[in-house]
C-alpha cells in the first residue's frame, strides 16, 4: 500500500511538472512570436525590396524593365501613402468615438487603466508608422 501511494504521488508530480513545463514553453514561444511580429513591422521597406528583387529574378527582367517597374511600385506606394493620409482623420474620428463609448461603460479605475492601455497602443502604432517611412 505504501508503494502504491508513492507511485501515485510520483505520477501526479510528473503530470504537474509536464503541465508547468508546457505552460512555460508556450509562454516563451508566444513571446518569441510577438517579438518577431514587431520586428517584421519594422522591416516593411526591406520586404518591399525583397519582393521587387524576387520579381526581378523570377521574371528575368531586363535592367530597363526593372527600372520601369521599380518606378511604378514607388509611385503606387506614394499614392497609397497619400490616400492613407487623407483617410487618417476619418479613421481617427471613428476611433475616438469608439474609445469614448467604451470609457462610458467603465468605472473611474477602469477608465484610468484603459487610458494607459490606449496610450501604450498609440505609442507603438506611432513608432511603427515612423519606421515604415
Amino acid at each position: 500500500m505504501i508503494w502504491e501511494g508513492r507511485t501515485r504521488m510520483k505520477v501526479w508530480l510528473v503530470l504537474v511538472g509536464v503541465f508547468l513545463l508546457g505552460g512555460v514553453t508556450g509562454a516563451s514561444l508566444a513571446g518569441v512570436y510577438h517579438l518577431h511580429q514587431r520586428d517584421d513591422s519594422h522591416n516593411r521597406g526591406e520586404r518591399r525590396e525583397a519582393f521587387f528583387e524576387k520579381m526581378r529574378s523570377d521574371l528575368n527582367l531586363t535592367n530597363e524593365q526593372a527600372t520601369q517597374i521599380k518606378t511604378i511600385l514607388d509611385e503606387t506606394r506614394s499614392q497609397f501613402q497619400s490616400l492613407q493620409a487623407e483617410a487618417r482623420p476619418r479613421f481617427d474620428s471613428i476611433k475616438q468615438k469608439e474609445r469614448a463609448r467604451i470609457r462610458g461603460i467603465l468605472d473611474s479605475q477602469q477608465q484610468q487603466r484603459f487610458d494607459q492601455i490606449i496610450a501604450r497602443h498609440d505609442a507603438m502604432r506611432e513608432e511603427r508608422d515612423r519606421n515604415e517611412r
